[in-house]
């Protein structure tokens, strides 16, 4: 699955792997932004194979803590929410997000310009950008990565959604990208997709099976060049001196993970690490320990992503094949409903998290405030286990003599529940369930496994904890529940996140992709949330905060994204690693506050035939293991 946080499976949700700022309007659009001077940076510095310092042979060295693995060092095939960090940090992406506010600013293409019919986009691709092997970036790679994600299976894995409403892509220059649109599309300033050097892709054979993790160092254009990774411990980049935005201040950075989330904050009081993000964020009971000591400080914001129990509808392919082996009684929409009803959301933020969160209600965060949405009164599944009883009798699922809920067959009603085994959070709500349900009848056996992506893709699920960091624009959270997210094949990997299908959900996708203008986009996407609701495939329990950690002592500043209360790990860009100042660095110049550093980028102006319209679009972000 995609930026899962997954918590997101990859996509942790992904592929977990966002709220875009929408284009919209009548006449061509023509954006253009200046250049941004180098962000004020702001860093950590620690290796545990190195010294507290965060040096190694006189280099400055950056590592973070993180709580997941990498699943692909493809851009094409990886889902989870490090992997597609990693991603950004290695290439452009043709526009990028500013860190203050989100808007649309300039990354590989400088500006763009949509006909009148919007059906046409033209983007400026930028000269100064060369790929790590000193050859020159050009318009002919963007239309490379783009043509092999419309024209191959494997290489469409993971952000094949962008591309299916294109119906040609031509590079007439070196310095000009052309798309022409099969009908209107509002994500045209917010394709998250890494562009790709075509002289090294091209001679890939199979996209579906490489995974970019053999020969290093891995040619890219971003901040950092990706020089040596080892499976389930490390990934380690170089900063890339010749990065047209400016060199990053550190001259390493390292992502060492950590299966044991308790060595992991250990790690950062001995000074091993310069920075922890969670699983994906601190528990309160690590971000209390934290609080308070010297050179730590604990930063805290409203989360991009949700936290959620996904049911499975019962895998299948778009070929019509079905597989894996849900649990036939989810089917139902009663069932689906009452065991929503019997979760105590409130209790889950209470207690779980201890107020780290926000109850969760619609599937877009409240931090998104324009596609945020809650059920009406009459539409809630609110909390009523005696409702819950109600509506699994009237489905033919009554309690026996022992208490216990039973089908037509006689068999007793018991669910596997997929949890992660890095993640306590899943552990203490899996137990919640278990008391919950169980007095409904209900058998619960909570799966925790360090790798949920194999059974979760098999269909081998009956329910899921789930979650997405959602970007700006939600276009792409949105696409993995459509029909055409999944699996061409039993045998093949789609892009869905638990094999939804239903015809109803994706004629509203398919309206709000297609609406540029804000307002009717935005309601649209409540439409989808609503009936996404309604079908009771997916909980949304709690919006968890951002909660993580670094040490004061090793950076000096770091930014936070959005600028007021945001997140420093899993950004919408390469922000926080990109302009990160180590402590006790020549290159503190730019504001040595510990909480974070505003970066300023000179936005160009938009221009919109007689009207002026702001839009900001973008995808995923990836989650655990869906961005």
């Amino acid at each position: 699955m995609k930026t899962h946080d997954q918590h997101g499976r990859g996509r942790t949700g992904p592929r977990l792997k966002g709220i875009r700022l929408l284009a919209a309007g009548a006449a061509a659009l023509v954006l253009t932004a200046g250049l941004a001077t180098p962000l004020a940076p702001a860093a950590p510095q620690a290796h545990a194979a190195e010294s507290a310092q965060g040096k190694k042979g006189g280099k400055k060295v950056l590592t973070i803590a993180v709580a997941q693995s990498v699943d692909s060092l493809s851009p094409f095939l990886a889902g989870r929410l490090l992997s597609t960090s990693v991603h950004r940090l290695m290439y452009e992406y043709l526009t990028n997000y500013d860190p203050k506010d989100a808007h649309v600013v300039p990354a590989l293409a400088t500006k763009w310009e949509a006909s009148p019919d919007k059906l046409t986009w033209t983007y400026t691709i930028r000269s100064d950008s060369k790929w790590s092997d000193g050859q020159q970036a050009t318009a002919e790679d963007a239309a490379w990565t783009l043509n092999k994600m419309m024209t191959d299976e494997g290489a469409a894995t993971a952000n094949g959604n962008f591309v299916t409403n294109f119906a040609e892509v031509t590079a007439p220059s070196p310095t000009q990208l052309v798309i022409r649109l099969k009908k209107p599309q509002a994500t045209m300033t917010a394709l998250d997709v890494p562009i790709v050097p075509k002289h090294v892709w091209e001679k890939v054979t199979d996209f579906s099976k490489f995974n970019n993790d053999k020969n290093f160092p891995i040619v890219g254009n971003g901040p950092f060049v990706l020089t040596d990774y080892k499976p389930d411990s490390y990934v380690r980049l170089e900063a890339n001196k010749n990065f047209w935005r400016g060199a990053p201040k550190f001259d390493e950075l390292v992502f060492r993970y950590y299966k044991d989330q308790d060595a992991a904050v250990a790690a950062l009081r001995k000074g091993e690490v310069s920075f922890v993000a969670g699983s994906p964020a601190l528990t309160p009971a690590q971000a209390a320990s934290l609080k308070g000591e010297q050179n730590i400080h604990v930063n805290e914001g409203p989360g991009r992503r949700f936290y959620a129990l996904a049911t499975n509808p019962g895998a299948q392919a778009r070929n019509g094949e079905k597989f894996g082996d849900g649990h036939p009684s989810l089917l139902d929409e009663r069932v689906r409903h009452a065991l929503f009803m019997a979760v105590d959301r409130q209790t889950i933020v209470d207690k779980v998290f201890q107020g780290h969160a926000a109850e969760g209600q619609g599937y877009i965060p409240p931090r998104y405030e324009s596609y945020f949405w809650k059920p009406s009164a009459d539409q809630e599944l609110a909390y009523d286990p005696a409702k819950a009883a109600q509506l699994l009798d009237e489905a033919g699922y009554k309690q026996n003599a022992d208490g216990k809920r039973v089908g037509k067959d006689g068999k007793p009603l018991n669910y596997r529940v997929l949890c992660h085994a890095t993640d306590p959070n899943d552990k203490a709500v899996g137990k919640y369930l278990q008391e919950w349900w169980g007095k409904l009848g209900i058998g619960v056996e909570l799966n925790c496994l360090d790798n949920v992506t194999d059974p979760w893709l098999a269909g081998k699920y009956d329910l899921a904890f789930d979650g997405w960091s959602v970007n700006p624009d939600p276009d792409y959270v949105l696409s993995i529940h459509t029909c055409a997210a999944l699996p061409a094949t039993p045998k093949d990997t789609g892009a869905t996140d638990n094999f939804i299908c239903d015809k109803k959900y994706d004629e509203l996708y398919a309206q709000q992709l297609a609406e540029y203008d804000p307002a009717k986009r935005a309601d649209l996407v409540k439409q989808i949330e609503s009936r996404l609701y309604d079908l009771g495939y997916m909980n949304v329990m709690a919006y968890p905060n951002a909660v993580e950690a670094y040490r004061t002592d090793q950076i000096e500043s770091i930014t936070t994204m959005p600028a007021k209360a945001g997140n420093i790990y899993g950004q919408d860009g390469y922000w926080s690693w990109w302009s990160a100042v180590p402590a006790n660095s020549d290159d503190s110049s730019g504001g040595s506050t510990s909480t974070g550093v505003i970066i300023a980028i000179v936005a160009g102006v938009v221009v919109l035939g007689g009207l002026s319209a702001l839009f900001a679009v973008r995808r995923r972000a990836t989650a655990e293991d869906r961005e």
